[in-house]
């Protein structure tokens, strides 16, 4: 469902409590619109239910750009499907995916460009290097990375976020994708096509604080997980056939005990076998749970996300009003928002 009149090239923002960030973003992320499209452009900001003064300031740019697009959603959805709210209005031919906390440099966007003008279908941000992060995160990172490509049928590039510019076919296969759980750089490397890399290095946040705290990252691994390998659910045969072995070979030393050394079994051994049993009986039915559950959430069928409103220039046609003549409009809007800075 575009919202517009197609246009070359989209960016699409999900942004949860980005007041403070949200007009160096803007700066930045027009100036490598215009040197990649010229004028025929958007930026979607979508606002996830934010709690401070977002969606106000989104509407400040609205009205002061014919560029912006706002959307704000009912309530917050989390990234992926306020990512996917965006997506499924932009009108753009080609579409740059880009989180609002500046870590992903803006001005690769020309040379994505110029990628995709070679037969690309989708232009990933690769990173070589991950500034401001700790020791902890880029670890723990790396490993999700490497254990998911173990896991997955689907080769999913290592180090790369959602930031990637992605061509309107493959972009209307990935709308076409129903999961309500949703892991959208699985699911645009699924689709296929031509991707290629870009690598950069990727900048510290410099306003705001990261969105993803420790429970919400085990969140996005178990839907990584879940959404594209069942090697989970194979982990029970496998155990299931070691711990066969294992009683097999248990039981011949029970009977073998019993009739040539005369000996008594102990509390200890039997309580260590059941131990071991019960725990791994609780860990694999938990696996099927995670299953279970995401079968159960698809089979309710209900929207990904509801939008609660949008936000446009009322001008009917911005193609007639050049960008220069939104300069004090912009230059009041750019005082206002960086007041709250």
């Amino acid at each position: 469902m575009r919202l517009g009149k197609p246009v070359t090239l989209s960016a699409v923002v999900p942004c949860f409590n980005e007041e403070a960030g949200l007009f160096p973003l803007y700066t930045r992320l027009s100036s490598a619109c215009r040197d990649a499209a010229g004028e025929d452009y958007e930026i979607v900001l979508v606002d996830d239910g934010s709690t401070d003064g977002t969606w106000a300031a989104i509407q400040r740019l609205c009205t002061a750009d014919p560029h912006v697009v706002g959307v704000t959603l009912s309530r917050n959805h989390g990234h992926q499907l306020a990512l996917s709210a965006g997506l499924s209005v932009c009108s753009g031919e080609r579409v740059l995916i880009i989180d609002a906390d500046l870590q992903d440099p803006p001005e690769l966007l020309p040379g994505m460009m110029a990628l995709m003008e070679g037969g690309a279908d989708v232009v990933y941000g690769q990173r070589i290097s991950r500034a401001g992060e700790t020791w902890c995160k880029r670890s723990t990172a790396s490993v999700f990375y490497r254990l998911l490509l173990r896991l997955t049928d689907v080769p999913i590039p290592l180090d790369t976020g959602d930031f990637r510019l992605i061509s309107r076919r493959a972009l209307d296969v990935l709308l076409s994708m129903p999961e309500q759980h949703r892991f959208i750089r699985g699911m645009v490397s699924w689709i296929g096509f031509r991707q290629v890399p870009i690598r950069y290095h990727r900048a510290e946040r410099r306003t705001g604080v990261t969105k993803y705290p420790l429970h919400k990252m085990i969140r996005f691994a178990l839907d990584a997980i879940t959404g594209f390998s069942t090697q989970p659910l194979r982990l029970s045969t496998y155990a299931g056939v070691l711990l066969g072995l294992a009683s097999a070979a248990l039981l011949i030393y029970t009977f073998a005990s019993w009739l040539f050394l005369d000996a008594v079994h102990g509390w200890t051994s039997l309580m260590a076998v059941v131990l071991m049993l019960g725990s791994t009986q609780m860990l694999f039915l938990g696996i099927l749970g995670e299953y279970l559950g995401r079968l159960y959430m698809q089979s309710k069928q209900r929207p990904l996300f509801v939008i609660a409103g949008v936000s446009r220039s009322t001008i009917a046609d911005a193609d007639l009003y050049p960008i220069e003549s939104f300069r004090p409009h912009l230059a009041t809007t750019a005082q206002s928002l960086r007041s709250v800075v």
